[in-house]
């Protein structure tokens, strides 16, 4: 049985398995079978030390780790893999809270809210609070409610530890947001984090009982935690301490997520008895893409260090190469991943392009649709993001949970009912008047005067009816009745049905199927979306009611795009670089590198910041097994502009003898602190300290007798504009191999530049 286990382990994946008692840092480099020695680990625990399957507990990142996780312990452990809990953080909380939320006044049927629900509700918290959303973005005002939460600060801490007025006012929105989220039985995506440890915080014995539970923690990429998952991970394994974690600092790429790479690097310190085991053989690259990646990273100072290796010496050279903009970027990969298919045994489903932004998705979208390549893009509109499968969703969310008013008002309408805008926020104000749920003014309404015309129109925009009522015309308090009557129907349907009779029950009832085909465009595919709903819902089917529903909600509520990321052989991905983690593909291009995209402009302020956009780039070369393309653009238009851009940084951090065609020494040279800013920025190459940019080998933009002829002819004394330093006047023009060097005096404080003119994009005056 020990055999079996520990078969095909190498000594260090055998020693971190083995080593049961206290806590253990596992520092797994990328590629190093850190899944395997998991799930290995998990079954020594299980069939070698007699551990029992209830009291493991092993959290992953994603739905798709999670879900490759049990895969792999159902072979090492059969069905005994089922007893196990194995899963997210965000899915282990959101059951505890369905178990114990009571404790903190949390109903078992809380709806989980996603991205768009929870900006409809916060936006009503800034109407609330009065704050201005033209002055105070929404979005901006979330990213500050989700830090705090990440902290495990709720809006009375964040008033008191504001550190700005801009935070002082995001303090009293999460007061009124945190209001909404009660009265709608709701909680968003940071509060599963939170309320968990407060629930467990605030209730010793509830906490007492998964302490002695779980005998064993295990912790996957660990350097993703938060501090709120660190805190938990900390009290969950407070009786034992046998807690294992396993990541790798040189991978913690969601600073942006509020992610604490400090929780990896301190583990020992917080754990002075651990032990630490390093994976420091790759399975996965080449020698070549790992030589090129260690040389990348050693230039971090937050790390763990660790000596990579690979039996896979060799391969095939980097390419480095240099267009002229995204289109010819996009065109090069194209003819690129043609020639790897037809001449180089390759798959389309072996190559993946990575980007930095979403935006870099549409120039490549173009060129697969006009060459006619199939590609699959990953991140683009959620599946569960669609309308039609929203409308649904919101129907099955409000069966669950009457209360939730978000999921109420989305549908309340739709199908059409002639139940206008303003009849919902009236009968919203009012039912906040009289303290009651939104789903009991209807219900009043109904009661009240849903089948009998009124004599006397209503004082707008409700008036006080008898008993505590209101009273409505008829053409407005019909309607609203019948929705009311369908509800409740549907609500006494989830108690017998299982979840995928009601479904069914939900399309038939309310008429949708007909308002699709009758009234939207697309309406088929969009039926087919719905069909597909119906088939995830198929795994729930044999949950009695309303179990059922409630595990197909949270399910659903839990899922991300890279959750539905599945290997497809005759498609090219197309993917961020965030998304890529956790994946792997024989070819890889990454796109975009350039100063101001690769490191990211917003980066450039912060030594950690850029040491984060390195790991970044770091991951994605090691997403790659065989080949690796790097490519900048000179220009780069999407973001509004077409000026220049410097290459990345991180491409001067490459040796030379691992590039094949090295890039031209004119633009391999690495640049001063001052012109990486400046590109970064989109400024224009300052020629005094040595061009940072050269011209593309395919495309030549200008000859040896001197630039096109649609370049602004300037001499001394001419007064020109320029769209960063303004107007100046002209010193001196030379030429300059192709091009002309220009030296301008800038009004203001902009002071003297020197530029290439076919870059600097001057307008000449008068």
């Amino acid at each position: 049985m020990n055999v079996d286990v520990l078969q095909g382990l190498n000594p260090a994946q055998r020693e971190a398995v083995e080593v049961i008692d206290g806590p253990l840092l596992i520092v797994a480099g990328p590629g190093s079978g850190k899944t395997r020695v998991i799930t290995h680990r998990v079954a020594y625990l299980m069939r070698v030390c007699g551990i029992s399957p209830y009291r493991i507990l092993a959290v992953t990142f994603t739905n798709k780790a999670a879900r490759e996780m049990k895969e792999r312990l159902q072979r090492l452990v059969g069905t005994r893999a089922d007893q196990l809990s194995v899963g997210t953080f965000h899915a282990f909380c959101a059951a505890l809270l369905r178990r114990e939320g009571k404790h903190i006044g949390l109903d078992s049927s809380y709806t989980i809210y996603d991205d768009e629900d929870q900006m409809n509700l916060l936006k009503q918290a800034m109407e609330q609070a009065d704050i201005d959303p033209r002055r105070y973005p929404p979005r901006a005002i979330q990213g500050v409610i989700s830090g705090a939460k990440c902290l495990l600060m709720d809006s009375h801490s964040l008033s008191l530890n504001r550190k700005s007025y801009f935070e002082e006012q995001a303090a009293k929105v999460y007061q009124r947001y945190e209001e909404l989220l009660a009265r709608n039985n709701g909680v968003d995506f940071d509060d599963l984090l939170l309320k968990a440890v407060q629930l467990l915080r605030n209730n010793p014995e509830v906490l007492k009982g998964y302490q002695r539970r779980f005998l064993h923690i295990l912790i996957d990429e660990f350097q993703d935690t938060n501090v709120a998952q660190y805190v938990l991970a900390k009290l969950l394994a407070e009786e034992y301490k046998n807690i294992c974690v396993v990541g790798d600092a040189d991978q913690s790429i969601y600073a942006w997520r509020h992610a604490d790479i400090r929780n990896i690097l301190s583990f020992q310190k917080d754990y002075p008895n651990a032990r630490t085991v390093t994976l420091a053989e790759n399975y996965r690259s080449t020698g070549t893409i790992l030589e090129a990646a260690k040389h990348l990273i050693s230039s971090n100072r937050m790390r763990l260090a660790k000596d990579l290796w690979t039996s896979r010496e060799g391969g095939h050279p980097i390419v480095v190469h240099e267009v002229h903009d995204e289109e010819e970027e996009a065109q090069f990969v194209i003819r690129e991943v043609g020639h790897l298919t037809s001449a180089e045994g390759f798959n389309l489903g072996d190559c993946a392009v990575m980007y930095r932004v979403n935006a870099q998705s549409r120039a490549l979208e173009e060129a697969c649709l006009r060459y006619g390549m199939r590609y699959k893009l990953v991140g683009g509109v959620r599946f569960y993001q669609r309308r039609e499968v929203k409308d649904v969703m919101a129907y099955l969310r409000l069966i669950s949970n009457p209360n939730d008013e978000v999921s109420l008002t989305r549908v309340i309408n739709v199908p059409l009912r002639g139940i206008g805008q303003r009849s919902v926020e009236g009968l919203i104000r009012w039912a906040r008047s009289e303290g009651i749920p939104l789903l009991t003014a209807l219900e009043r309404v109904a009661q009240d005067g849903g089948d009998r015309a009124s004599g006397n129109p209503p004082i707008p925009p409700f008036s006080k009816g008898g008993s505590g009522g209101i009273s409505l015309s008829p053409r407005v308090s019909r309607p609203i009745a019948g929705f009311a009557r369908l509800l409740k129907g549907l609500v006494e349907d989830s108690r017998r049905l299982n979840v995928v009779e009601l479904i069914d029950a939900v399309l038939e009832r309310t008429g949708y199927r007909q308002y699709l085909f009758d009234r939207v465009e697309m309406a088929e595919e969009r039926w087919e979306n719905l069909m597909e709903l119906r088939a995830t819902a198929q795994e729930f089917r044999h949950i009695g009611p309303p179990d059922g529903l409630a595990d197909l909600l949270e399910r659903l509520a839990l899922v991300a795009d890279v959750d539905n990321y599945e290997e497809s052989p005759d498609a090219l991905t197309l993917i961020t670089l965030h998304q890529a983690k956790g994946l792997e593909f024989p070819v890889v291009f990454m796109v975009g590198m350039e100063d101001g995209l690769l490191p990211h402009v917003r980066s450039l302020d912060s030594a950690e910041q850029v040491e984060e956009e390195r790991r970044l780039c770091y991951v994605g070369m090691t997403r790659s097994k065989e080949r690796l393309y790097l490519l900048r653009a000179f220009r780069r238009g999407f973001s509004g502009g077409s000026g220049p851009a410097g290459p990345s940084r991180f491409l001067y951090e490459i040796p030379d003898h691992l590039i094949a065609s090295p890039t031209p020494k004119a633009s391999r040279k690495r640049p001063s602190p001052r012109q990486a800013q400046d590109a970064a920025w989109g400024i224009p190459a300052l020629l005094g300290e040595g061009p940072v940019l050269s011209r593309s080998p395919e495309r030549s933009e200008g000859t040896a007798e001197g630039p096109e002829p649609s370049l602004p002819s300037l001499k001394t004394g001419d007064k020109v504009r320029h769209p960063t330093f303004g107007d100046g006047m002209v010193v001196s023009s030379v030429p300059s191999g192709g091009d002309y060097e220009v030296t301008v005096a800038f009004d203001g404080g902009a002071g003297v530049k020197r530029l290439l003119l076919s870059y600097a994009n001057l307008e000449k005056l008068g």
